[in-house]
């Protein structure tokens, strides 16, 4: 799928390069024959010919060239999907927890000493933290520490 859509973008831009150049061509040409002019009527025909046209293609350029960059963009894209997906679930969810289940089921809470927050005792947050202590109630009755949003724990009772 990379290679095909690659096929087409390429040319594409290519393409977008060719039009912005021979549109500008045309407008310089344009450009050129109507200063040498002194009547209008001796200028309409450069700018029919030339600078009309050449504007026309400057513009279909700027939109092959867009176009191509979408087309690059979009095959990476799909080529970090197909990483993505074979690279299959993600370690973290681990085998005991469904995809999207809660991030922390411990009854006990701790806090960190200074933190304005109250955890479950696996939340990821405070797991592995020597620092956090088991949950002060009047802190929590208090007002003083709320629930974290993460973990989500029910009371600070612990």
């Amino acid at each position: 799928m990379r290679t095909a859509r690659l096929r087409i973008a390429h040319p594409v831009l290519w393409a977008g390069w060719a039009a912005l150049a021979a549109g500008a061509v045309l407008c310089v040409i344009g450009w050129y024959g109507v200063s040498g002019e002194r009547h209008a009527e001796r200028q309409l025909p450069y700018l029919a010919s030339c600078s009309i046209p050449g504007a026309a293609l400057i513009v279909a350029g700027a939109v092959l060239l867009a176009h191509g960059r979408d087309a690059l963009a979009a095959t990476r894209v799909e080529e970090l999907y197909g990483l993505l997906v074979a690279a299959g679930p993600a370690d973290a969810d681990g085998p005991g927890r469904p995809a999207g289940g809660p991030v922390a089921v411990s009854p006990q809470t701790l806090m960190v000493p200074g933190g304005t927050l109250w955890h479950r005792a696996d939340c990821p947050l405070v797991a592995g933290k020597a620092e956090a202590v088991p949950v002060d109630g009047r802190l929590v009755a208090g007002g003083e520490l709320e629930p974290c949003p993460v973990c989500e724990p029910a009371d600070g009772s612990g």
